[in-house]
């Protein structure tokens, strides 16, 4: 069983009967353990490395050596109290210790004594809490048998028969069990078990803890735990969250948990990432409801922004935001809420909650309906549970099983969608299996590609909260446009494969449709097209990281340093702080130490850059995000030399290999594609 830090202050040794693991230690002392167990004393430091994971030997002689300690090993064992990234191990090793000296009348006396000294010393209110139920457990009879009787009797069900929990209902619980919660103790508890939900749920959950002085440090290192155990939780809110973690994480666990913190960070995705559609304040990022798809494509953009007008004010009657939590007022003529934005493939998660006899649903790409309703209503079929795509006609319209709550319980619902195809997850069951979703406006019609997400109004009041979404990335290989294929350009990669490149292939990696230097395998080295080029005009799209840097190889053998075998323009980050000594010919889009390119045109870190490398005999051009910024003669710029005075002999290369430069940064490429000219 795997317990939370603070369950343990329920449990006193006269409890023996109730077999949980902490409490094997006390019991080996009551059967005798053997003296050969304690082989040496443990300081503070080992004892608490033994738990909370303990067994029953090592703890044995853990709570052995506690008993022999002096003054200065107990008021260094009672200092790591007040570190964050300990607290967790220090209570486990209290309580065990508080159970073990219970039953010696003569040390019991002295460590009451002790812990009495303690509380009455400390000032953090955690660590009161803590000491005071400890005392408790030693000295009042009737605080022990209330919480003997607070336990639940042990079950004699074998394991099989155990009804576990899935994760997602486990979170819906937690945050129910958070606005019953009194003290310090019981909410870190919370962001323990929490921690073990490996879900955008529970990051954000953890994420609130931040803003209490209390439990930030503690929140900060479950969220650097989790996030680089599950790579998926990625996205601008996240990314936010875990820098704003960073200076908070102390402790021993500091050590390893900020590098790798810091490089996750560094390395994580920008795109793909969840976003929050529901900010928990005001209703921004939603409009109110305009027609349908098919009547709004109708309308012209005059008479549609005037009805979005009269729909924004109607919206602002009709939803409300209270407490976090985001309302429909119930009234029977409200009209649904939409998103701004229109999502094609998407990855959502959304609480809801109704009332008796309640009815919503969730359009997806702007049709209904993903369906939710009070179960208890047969007379309209709801007893088949929400969940199912209610206005299928040919497809399937029904959930596979009932996975509702009770009305007035949350409820979650994991959303899946690619193409036309739903996937439902209610509380963490399968009850919609990737069923085609129909055009109901139009069953000839094929679906939207793209349209906005509704939360429906049908009358009944329904609440929503904690609303996460991710696009999803097409999985489909890229094609030229029609003006692109006209003009004679190739594709040099489609998102799918490296069939055109050679070189250090393992450097590099396909990740969401892009190409990604991946520093893991070395440097990300050098990665060459198959063929070479001469003249020709090469357009790509490129990533930066914060201060990354790469190139692009131009004339450039399989071999030697591209820079000075063949030419290098620079791809690189130089509006970064560490790059303001760079010199002129280092800054993006130059012809590195040979041609200087303009500055100031990159776009802001994270967002996607266009570019263009035009080479005409001697002649390059480099033109960034519309706006060229650089244009010369590459064979009369180093004719009396090169501006950083070395040699450069690629410069009289006729021909060669275009190539991406590896300098150990993680640097992303898409849409790559040429024509020779």
């Amino acid at each position: 069983m795997d317990l939370g830090p603070f369950k343990l202050n329920k449990l006193d040794i006269k409890m023996k009967k109730y077999i949980v693991p902490f409490l094997i230690v006390a019991i080996s002392f009551l059967g005798g353990a053997k003296k050969s167990i304690a082989q040496k004393t443990l300081s503070p430091k080992e004892v608490m490395s033994v738990f909370p994971y303990q067994v029953n030997t090592q703890a044995a002689t853990a709570l052995e050596s506690m008993g022999t300690w002096k003054t200065n090993d107990w008021n260094t064992f009672f200092s790591l109290v007040l570190d964050s990234t300990t607290q967790t191990k220090f209570t486990y090793a209290l309580h065990a210790y508080v159970n073990k000296v219970s039953l010696e009348e003569k040390n019991k006396k002295a460590f009451v004594a002790l812990l009495t000294k303690q509380l009455n010393k400390t000032k953090l209110e955690y660590a009161k809490i803590l000491y005071a139920d400890e005392l408790k457990l030693l000295n009042d009879n009737q605080f022990v048998n209330t919480r003997l009787q607070q336990l639940p009797l042990q079950s004699t069900k074998t394991k099989s028969e155990k009804n576990f929990t899935n994760p997602t209902q486990q979170l819906l619980n937690l945050q129910d069990k958070l606005e019953e919660s009194k003290n310090v103790i019981e909410r870190k508890n919370i962001i323990w078990e929490a921690s073990k939900i490996s879900s955008i749920g529970s990051f954000m959950f953890i994420a609130k803890f931040l803003q209490d002085p209390a439990l930030s440090g503690y929140a900060a290192t479950a969220l650097a735990r989790l996030s680089l155990h599950n790579e998926s939780i990625r996205g601008d809110e996240v990314r936010s969250i875990l820098e704003q973690s960073l200076p908070l994480i102390h402790g021993e666990d500091s050590v390893y948990i900020v590098p790798a913190l810091t490089a996750h960070i560094k390395k994580m995705p920008y795109d793909y990432g969840y976003v929050s559609l529901f900010n928990g304040k005001d209703l921004t990022g939603w409009k109110g409801l305009v027609a349908n798809p098919i009547a709004r494509a109708n309308m012209s953009d005059t008479a549609l922004k005037a009805a979005q007008i009269k729909a924004d004010i109607k919206m602002n009657e009709d939803w409300v935001v209270n407490d976090g939590l985001l309302n429909f007022t119930g009234n029977l003529h409200g009209e649904n809420l939409a998103t701004v934005k229109q999502y094609g493939d998407i990855e959502m998660f959304v609480d809801w909650r109704i009332q008796e006899k309640g009815d919503a649903g969730i359009y997806l790409r702007g049709t209904p309906q993903v369906q939710i309703w009070d179960t208890s209503r047969r007379e309209v079929g709801a007893q088949v549970g929400s969940g199912g795509l209610y206005n299928n006609q040919k497809n399937v319209s029904k959930p596979l099983v009932v996975a509702d709550n009770k009305v007035g319980e949350w409820n979650n619902f994991h959303i899946i969608m690619r193409g036309d195809k739903v996937t439902v997850y209610l509380n963490g069951v399968l009850v919609t299996d990737n069923i085609p979703l129909e055009n109901y406006w139009n069953h000839n019609l094929p679906l939207f590609a793209k349209e906005q997400i509704e939360l429906q109004a049908h009358g009944t009041f329904v609440s929503y909260r904690n609303i996460y979404l991710r696009e999803l990335p097409s999985n489909e290989a890229v094609s030229l446009n029609e003006a692109e294929k006209n003009e004679g350009f190739s594709l040099l990669f489609d998102g799918t494969n490296i069939d055109e490149w050679t070189g250090n292939t393992v450097g590099y990696m396909i990740q969401d449709g892009a190409l990604v230097v991946n520093p893991e395998n070395g440097s990300g080295g050098n990665l060459y097209t198959i063929k070479e080029y001469s003249d020709f005009v090469y357009r790509f799209d490129f990533q930066l990281t914060p201060g990354a840097n790469n190139g692009i190889g131009i004339h450039a053998p399989l071999s030697g340093d591209a820079a000075y075998v063949g030419m290098e323009v620079q791809v690189l980050d130089s509006e970064d702080p560490k790059y303001a000594e760079l010199k002129p010919y280092q800054y993006h889009g130059s012809v590195y130490g040979v041609i200087p390119a303009k500055r100031g045109y990159l776009k802001p870190t994270g967002e996607w850059n266009n570019e263009e490398i035009m080479v005409k005999g001697t002649m390059i051009k480099v033109t960034l995000n519309g706006t060229l910024i650089l244009e010369g003669d590459y064979a009369a710029a180093s004719k009396n030399g090169t501006i950083d005075h070395l040699e450069h002999p690629g410069l009289l290369n006729k021909t060669g290999h275009i190539g991406f430069l590896g300098h150990g940064d993680i640097v992303r490429f898409k849409n790559m594609r040429i024509k020779r000219i």
